[in-house]
């Protein structure tokens, strides 16, 4: 044995051993931590939105918190908007107050910050406020990855007119690479908007059509030349003189490309300098039978609950061929099925998850729970056979989300936040009703100087005004 040599003796094994058992057992414990289908902060997040839901929202069909926690929004952060609507949900003042990039970073920068630590990790969020095109490009952008930052989906809320060196200046770095590989866009669209290039007093919703099918084309442009793909929603606000034209917007419309289409019955709420009569005519039953109409096929909207079914009503699907496919029905109990099953399998989001790490979360979901996989498999013929059979299925499909939102009119959401926030349920139907869908509310804005998480309807109808006479003094215009 030479003098480099050493004898390993059973002592030395064991000392090795018992050093590299606690390294062992700290990364088996990340492996497990990070392919459970939710991670701690997520599910103590679902656990906390299940709980405020109030009980009449509490149903098998419910998906916050199950599959998720719900979508937010950012608030004064660029109030100002070159259209002027009718109905408009923002307040009086909020024309008067100047476009800061600084403001607008420093703001989305501190609400961010405060979702992560009050809803989890992860989440859809809407960059809004006035218009957001009126923003410089590199501040747009730059707000975007602010969200990122914070574990947040975001999405651009626009009224669409703005050009494509805009869109491009916004997702495309100085060197012309993209900064992301997918982007979000909500484009609002329809007769109610006054100021839209080329059409500043439309008459009509067929005006517009040009107008939709010039936008979606732009977002293709992108893909094609940068390989940028594009989630693009369309959101148009229904009132008595456009309700007649639902229908024919969604034959004519619903296969351009938009994900989404979103439709907004008006609503008292904002300024109230642009409210017209007769906008509660328009009931959520007649917006859904014009939706309805326009597929071809009464849309299912109970068998998934989004938060009250008051306020919003969703259904999957996607058109193939001719025909509109929802992925679940109302009356099938095997639909209802399949979907408790998922409800149980994946509960949570993997937003933000990269690839390979979501497969293996779905992967280890279904080997805890190997029951989906048959309802899957179940759920996948139907499927097949409502969309006619897979040679229907091949000759193309194209997914498409119709949801209806309902705001609420601001006179009953004072009353009902100030009961609320007072820990008391209203004795009023009609404030009760409002306390119940504020509590349900899927669309939330966070406060981090108050440590307040605010519906929308709250932040629009009570918070708004006072906000914006704010700003109006930190940015005032400056003069011509």
């Amino acid at each position: 044995m030479g003098p480099g040599c050493r004898i390993i003796t059973s002592a030395a094994v064991d000392q090795t051993s018992t050093q590299t058992r606690p390294a062992v057992r700290r990364w088996l414990r990340r492996i497990d931590e990070a392919t459970r289908i939710a991670d701690p902060a997520t599910e103590a997040a679902f656990d906390k939105r299940w709980a405020e839901l109030p009980d009449r929202a509490k149903t098998d069909a419910q998906i916050i918190g199950r599959a998720s926690i719900g979508c937010e929004g950012t608030h004064g952060v660029f109030p100002k908007c070159d259209f002027a609507c009718k109905p408009c949900y923002h307040s009086t003042d909020a024309n008067r107050v100047r476009i800061a990039g600084p403001h607008t970073l420093r703001a989305v920068r501190a609400q961010m910050a405060f979702l992560r630590s009050a809803r989890g990790p992860a989440s859809y969020a809407q960059l809004i406020g006035g218009e957001v095109s009126l923003l410089e490009a590199d501040d747009h952008a730059a707000a975007l990855d602010a969200m990122r930052a914070e574990g947040r989906i975001p999405m651009s809320f626009s009224h669409g007119d703005f050009d494509d060196d805009y869109l491009h200046r916004v997702v495309l770095g100085a060197d012309g690479t993209p900064r992301h590989r997918s982007i979000s866009w909500a484009l609002h669209i329809d007769s109610t908007m006054k100021g839209r290039t080329g059409f500043p007093k439309p008459t009509s919703e067929r005006e517009l059509d040009g107008v939709r099918t010039d936008a979606i084309a732009g977002f293709d442009r992108l893909e094609a030349d940068h390989g940028i793909r594009s989630y693009v929603a369309h959101n148009m606000t229904v009132t008595p003189s456009n309700l007649g034209e639902v229908a024919e917007t969604v034959r004519r419309c619903g296969r351009l490309g938009f994900k989404m289409f979103s439709f907004q019955p008006a609503a008292y709420v904002g300024n109230k300098s642009r409210w017209d009569e007769g906008f509660r005519e328009v009931t959520d039953d007649a917006v859904w039978d014009e939706i309805s109409a326009g597929v071809g096929q009464p849309l299912p909207f109970r068998v998934l609950q989004f938060g009250d079914l008051r306020c919003n009503r969703i259904a999957w699907g996607a058109f193939v061929c001719d025909r509109y496919v929802p992925i679940l029905t109302d009356d099938d109990p095997l639909d209802a099925a399949a979907r408790d099953a998922f409800f149980t399998t994946f509960r949570g989001n993997r937003l933000n998850v990269p690839g390979w790490l979501r497969a293996a979360k779905v992967a280890r979901a279904i080997v805890s729970n190997p029951s989906v996989v048959p309802a899957a498999v179940s759920w996948a013929r139907r499927f097949v056979r409502r969309a006619g059979g897979l040679r229907a299925l091949r000759r193309g499909i194209v997914p498409v989300t119709f949801v209806m939102h309902s705001f609420i009119d601001a006179r009953d959401v004072a009353p009902a936040w100030d009961l609320l926030k007072q820990g008391e349920i209203s004795d009023e139907p009609q404030i009760r009703a409002a306390q119940e869908r504020l509590q349900a509310c899927v669309y939330t804005m966070g406060h981090p100087e108050t440590g307040e998480l605010v519906p929308a309807c709250v932040q629009h109808s009570v918070l708004d005004p006072h906000e914006n006479r704010q700003l109006v003094e930190l940015l005032p215009m400056r003069p011509r």
